[in-house]
């Protein structure tokens, strides 16, 4: 089953998007394939005009570290993210999340772009961006720019991106700072296909004696059409103690304000509310723990 007519592997940005302003809608970016080739043989579609592959692209598989700052390309792949130490170590819960994307070869293949510009709510690299307050840099409407992460959701399956004239391009967030640290947990289904129950990522910071929170960002996913900021979570959790006390008080809060909906391929509204408490549990204990620490390598991660 033939599937393109023509495949381009351009090696500077400049060149893919220069592919993309020619073709005018009539190619296609792919990088590690696992959705997209998948979506083309389910679709059976006339073969597309073009494929533009960016994994030969050496800016869009570079992770760099450039002061406050991580940049990570679009292209880089779930396995580089979970061997790297320095990630790891300074924005620990999306190495977490990566860790747990399908199988050892899904990783090898399948980058972070591909799981932002699929637009899927439940995606767990994405739902470690949102909790990190990560940009994105995006070649869009003839313009590059960068754009809070949330923005490229319009729906689930619908990105601002659209694959046949954008490209997505690096990723940035600031790394954590003395007195801060991430976490990121999910709860899937064991049998066939391993979809995510839920999943839940935690930015954490702690004031000066370590013992109270001062800040705070929360993304539980999937729980709307697109993945979101719980920000009344956060609000709850300034300036309280960082005890068990707090986490069942927000918990009890999470509760009444997010309404995950009944999935069948997923889990009951009731199961995935209560499995919202031992998400929270999980991730700001381990959190919490690691900001007073300063250890937030998780173990088996990134060595």
């Amino acid at each position: 089953m033939k599937l393109w007519n023509h495949y381009h592997t351009p090696t500077t940005t400049e060149e893919a998007i220069e592919l993309l302003i020619r073709y005018a809608g009539q190619a296609r970016v792919i990088a590690g394939g696992t959705d997209l080739l998948v979506e083309m043989r389910a679709n059976g579609e006339q073969p597309q005009e073009a494929l533009i592959d960016i994994t030969r692209i050496p800016d869009l598989r570079t992770i760099q570290e450039e002061g406050d700052f991580i940049t990570i390309g679009a292209g880089v792949t779930h396995t580089q993210i979970v061997k790297s130490a320095m990630l790891a170590n300074v924005t620990t819960c999306l190495v977490e999340s990566c860790g747990v994307v399908g199988g050892p070869q899904v990783r090898n293949v399948a980058t972070l772009g591909g799981n932002v510009a699929h637009a899927l709510p439940a995606g767990d690299g994405t739902t470690s961006l949102v909790a990190l307050d990560a940009e994105a840099e995006i070649f869009h409407n003839g313009e590059r720019s960068w754009s809070p992460i949330t923005a490229l959701f319009l729906g689930p399956g619908k990105s601002l991106l659209n694959p046949r004239h954008d490209l997505l391009i690096h990723f940035r967030f600031r790394r954590c700072m003395a007195q801060e640290a991430t976490a990121f947990s999910r709860i899937m289904r064991p049998q066939g296909v391993a979809l995510p129950v839920l999943g839940c990522a935690v930015w954490v910071r702690l004031d000066d004696s370590g013992q109270h929170y001062e800040a705070a960002r929360i993304s539980i996913a999937p729980i709307g059409p697109t993945p979101q900021r719980a920000e009344e979570i956060e609000n709850a959790l300034i300036g309280q103690p960082t005890t068990e006390a707090t986490t069942e008080s927000v918990i009890e809060l999470a509760q009444e304000v997010l309404h995950p909906r009944t999935s069948k391929y997923r889990a009951t509204a009731d199961y995935r509310t209560e499995m919202m408490g031992v998400l929270l549990t999980r991730t700001l204990t381990r959190a919490v723990d690691r900001a007073k620490t300063g250890k937030a390598i998780p173990e088996g991660v990134g060595m």
